[in-house]
């Protein structure tokens, strides 16, 4: 009882003081106050760059390796006439990666072309894509009602689709899709399903080849070939036109689709616009990878008019910049605070210098050596724990202000507060422990004698 007593007089002592001086100890917070500030911002980049990167990855799906197409205008089409005819991305190309390379575990091959949807005198241009199931297998994609394309639908090239959030939204409201028909283009198809709603960033969209799920009608890849257009079905005579009538000047251009007036530009051949091939452990993508690039080297005639991508190492290599940039502005912002402990210590010198007859009056009077060691100490911690908690509070401020104004995801942690204020707290205790340990070891008769 009597310790605790103790304890919080010498407390109430170290408290007056700070208030006594309460400009100078606002002063001497300062650099606590941006060090915390400085250190909950940049981990709450750091946790919004994460997040991100995690959320990227649902949108591509785990484990998957994006074979796309390159097509050009006229001189890779020279191939042809030079005996080196390349048939494009194909259907078979990807029965074939599916039957003979052992790691696949899903492959997804996708058409997508530009049409106008129709239904009771509504009219918007949408994307419509020919799918398998297992394109909403690999991006983990599930329906908020309905059901699922069956082998069925997939062998007769039935004219059935599942449909985006926004375009259920946009041509039936609130009532129940399921069973009516949207005409895409000139066909008529029956809605047998809704996808959820997932949303795509535009980073996503352009640097993976991510779709925008909401705004598509999805229907199956044969219907898609059967009913709408299927590009391999081109003749050299027709090639030959249009090389005839367009000249010389290739442009190559790499990705999914391209819309109706890309293709009167571009002579694209490929059957397909993607192919998402998923494997079943991280470990194998890139040997897979190495594999199919090859196996489509032979079945082009060493045409190479692809190109295999695997968007789990580009996020990977993209989340170590990140995490180093964020590791050097998170110590960036650390020297502020030891700036600030620096700078505790300093004042916390001259306090005890100013307060030398202060001090030779407590230990002439029966104060131990550590009640004068806790007093200054009390007040170094007092500066630091008050600076810590308005840093904590400006961090918070700076973290979403940035969020609203540079459309920067930042993401506060309870860790990241947690442990900027026990940085700042252990500051106080560090720097706060050589003027305090100064004071205690002063004689108290020079101190009573000092002016």
């Amino acid at each position: 009882m009597k310790f605790v007593e103790k304890y919080f007089h010498n407390l109430n002592l170290a408290l007056e003081a700070v208030i006594a001086n309460r400009f100078r100890s606002m002063l001497t917070a300062l650099g606590i106050i941006f060090g915390v500030a400085a250190v909950i911002a940049m981990l709450a980049i750091g946790n919004g760059a994460r997040q991100e990167i995690l959320d990227q990855m649902k949108m591509v799906g785990i484990n998957n390796i994006i074979i796309r197409p390159i097509y050009a205008e006229d001189d890779r089409r020279d191939d042809v006439f030079e005996g080196r005819f390349s048939p494009g991305l194909t259907l078979q190309d990807v029965e074939s990666i599916a039957r003979i390379v052992p790691t696949v575990r899903r492959t997804s091959p996708e058409v997508q072309i530009s049409a106008f949807a129709m239904k009771d005198g509504i009219r918007r241009p949408v994307r419509v894509a020919g799918v398998t199931p297992d394109y909403f297998e690999v991006f983990s994609l599930g329906l908020s009602r309905g059901n699922m394309f069956t082998d069925q639908h997939l062998q007769d090239g039935a004219p059935v689709a599942i449909i985006g959030n926004n375009i259920r939204a946009i041509f039936f409201g609130n009532t129940d899709p399921i069973g009516k028909q949207i005409k895409a283009g000139n066909n008529w198809l029956t809605v047998i399903g809704v996808v959820e709603d997932r949303i795509v960033t535009e980073e996503a969209m352009e640097n993976l080849g991510v779709s925008e799920f909401n705004n598509v009608i999805y229907t199956p890849v044969q219907t898609m070939l059967l009913r709408f257009r299927d590009r391999s079905a081109v003749s050299i005579s027709e090639i030959q036109q249009t090389r005839t009538r367009r000249g010389r000047g290739a442009v190559i251009v790499t990705g999914g689709s391209v819309n109706n007036e890309d293709e009167e530009r571009y002579q694209n051949y490929h059957q397909l616009d993607r192919v998402v091939v998923q494997v079943d452990e991280s470990r194998q993508l890139t040997p897979t990878a190495d594999v199919i690039r090859r196996m489509l080297e032979r079945r082009h005639n060493q045409v190479e008019d692809f190109e295999v991508i695997i968007p789990e190492l580009l996020l990977e290599q993209e989340q170590r910049t990140r995490d180093i940039f964020n590791i050097v502005l998170g110590a960036i912002a650390g020297i502020s605070l030891i700036v600030g402990g620096i700078g505790i210590m300093n004042i916390m010198l001259a306090s005890v210098m100013e307060r030398t007859r202060e001090i030779g009056v407590r230990l002439a009077v029966g104060a131990k050596k550590t009640d004068v060691v806790f007093q200054f100490l009390s007040e170094s911690i007092l500066i630091s724990a008050a600076g810590g908690i308005l840093g904590v509070f400006l961090g918070i401020g700076l973290s979403r202000g940035i969020m609203r104004f540079t459309d920067i995801l930042t993401i506060v942690s309870i860790e990241s507060v947690i442990i900027s204020f026990g940085v700042a707290a252990a500051v106080g205790i560090i720097f706060g422990y050589m003027p305090a340990k100064k004071a205690a070891e002063k004689d108290p008769v020079a101190s009573l004698r000092y002016e």
